[in-house]
């Protein structure tokens, strides 16, 4: 005898009791155990006995717990015999045999020649009629076998079709969702995800100055869904709108207002978005988002940093492809405008924002036929500036905003949001001068919380610049003065 055929048979053994063959696992340990004890009569030295009747003790362990479950299983049939009435005795779906759940053994046990001849592992397999019947019931979800309706069912929820009736139709309130019938889906995906679902939480509230600009967007947006009946025929709803300005000046800020304020669906398009590695994909992406942008309507386009993606064809920069973008978007632009001069709640705008408004096409500048100047806060906008960024900050009793806006003279609105970032940290800055890690890591959190004071906020309007230039202002005044239409 080898002990590979002893090693191999208690694999064997184990791999029948984890697939469910519990009684082919209990017969394969016993032929086990008697090979090992064969095995240990055989040797001369007492210590490799020992060791061998260790092994012999592990096994008859794990033997008696498979004959535990084996006898468990016994007792549920059993009990499942006794309890199954005369008149449900062929039905498998109703009162399933405890046997179906055994399975056959997978392969013969190894044994040597001429040894344990008796002791036959007996067959596990359920005869075909059983089987066919268990086979009919379907599984459920869960793995369940589903069991057919009774009468007796029936009789004791007679409510049961009341509650359906009364149950909530669920397809009418799926949402509508895009679809071509499997063209594109792979495109379709790509630009549902830049479909704003959750809210910004920006409000018209949150920005402050730019009273304008926030009048002209909720004329655009806002005013032609609350009077449908106003806004038709030459009194229609703008097709596009572009805002202008310099960095930080709030553009899109704005645009996040406009998706939290006027609840319509709002796109948020980059040049990435519509930018593909395959010839034609890119033409094909702008096509389907305004095929999308209608189904979906009314809704909102935003397409930031326009002047990436539509600047001046003919340059000698230009590529092929950059060119079709550009004319497949002009092409969809000027198709949007008919569905929206009957009916307002079928409108889709373009909403765009531009650093460098001098760059866009000139076709391009036509559709968008609203061209508002975004720019630097005035002296009352960067009193606001201050208060909505400092409204979660302590502050000392020596803090003027209005000697601070005053200062601010030529800064943008984000300039003055980092003057306030850096004013707020001066005060942990001097707390931690000096200190180990090992100190910091101590210091209570209401030592941290010391009020910021006027001294803070002058330091950090010498480290924090402005980040417009006088030409710069300079340029987009000229250029609005030129095209825009306020």
């Amino acid at each position: 005898m080898s002990l590979l055929e002893i090693s191999d048979n208690v694999k064997l053994a184990r791999e029948y009791a984890l697939l469910g063959s519990y009684s082919s696992a209990a017969v394969c340990y016993q032929g086990v155990l008697e090979q090992i004890r064969t095995h240990q009569q055989s040797l001369r030295d007492a210590a490799l006995q020992q060791r061998w009747q260790q092994v012999w003790q592990q096994i008859n362990v794990e033997k008696s717990r498979v004959r535990d479950i084996v006898s468990t299983l016994d007792s549920f049939q059993m009990d499942g015999d006794a309890a199954r009435p005369s008149s449900a005795a062929g039905d498998c779906d109703v009162w399933p045999a405890v046997a179906a759940e055994r399975r056959a053994s997978p392969c013969p046990i190894r044994r040597s020649a001429g040894s344990h001849k008796d002791n036959k592992p007996h067959s596990n397999r359920l005869s075909a009629g059983p089987r066919a019947q268990y086979r009919q019931s379907p599984r459920g979800p869960n793995g369940d076998r589903a069991k057919p309706p009774r009468a007796k069912d029936k009789k004791e929820n007679p409510s049961r079709g009341k509650d359906d009736k009364n149950k909530p139709d669920v397809s009418e309130k799926e949402v509508k969702k895009f679809d071509r019938g499997g063209e594109d889906k792979d495109l379709i995906e790509t630009l549902e995800r830049d479909i704003i679902s959750q809210n910004p939480n920006v409000k018209w509230e949150d920005i402050a100055d730019l009273e304008e600009a926030k009048k002209l967007l909720k004329e655009a947006v806002v005013l032609p869904m609350w009077m449908p009946e106003f806004f038709k025929g030459i009194r229609r709803p703008w097709k596009g709108v572009l805002m202008v300005g310099p960095p930080g000046t709030g553009k899109t800020l704005l645009a996040k207002a406009v998706a939290t304020e006027c609840r319509t669906t709002f796109f948020n398009v980059s040049s990435s978005t519509l930018t593909s590695k395959y010839r034609g994909e890119s033409e094909k992406l702008v096509r389907l988002l305004f095929e999308m942008a209608r189904f979906y309507a009314p809704t909102t386009i935003f397409i930031d940093e326009i002047d990436s993606m539509c600047g001046r064809r003919g340059t000698s920069e230009e590529h092929e492809a950059s060119r079709r973008v550009k004319a497949e978007l002009l092409v969809q632009m000027d198709g949007v405008g008919g569905s929206s001069e009957n009916d307002p709640a079928k409108m889709v705008m373009v909403l765009a924002a531009t650093n460098f408004p001098w760059d866009i096409d000139e076709a391009l500048r036509r559709r968008l036929e609203k061209r508002i100047y975004i720019p630097l806060p005035s002296a009352r906008g960067r009193v606001e500036l201050l208060k909505i960024s400092l409204k979660e900050l302590e502050l000392a009793d020596d803090v003027d905003l209005g000697k601070i806006a005053e200062q601010m003279e030529g800064y943008s609105g984000a300039d003055i949001t980092n003057v306030c970032r850096d004013a707020s940290l001066m005060a942990m800055r001097r707390r931690i001068e000096g200190l180990t890690p090992e100190e910091i890591r101590n210091i209570s959190r209401d030592e941290m919380h010391m009020p910021t004071t006027m001294e803070d906020f002058e330091v950090a309007l010498k480290k924090v610049s402005k980040s417009v230039s006088a030409a710069d202002l300079e340029k987009y005044q000229t250029w609005i003065d030129e095209f825009g239409s306020c």
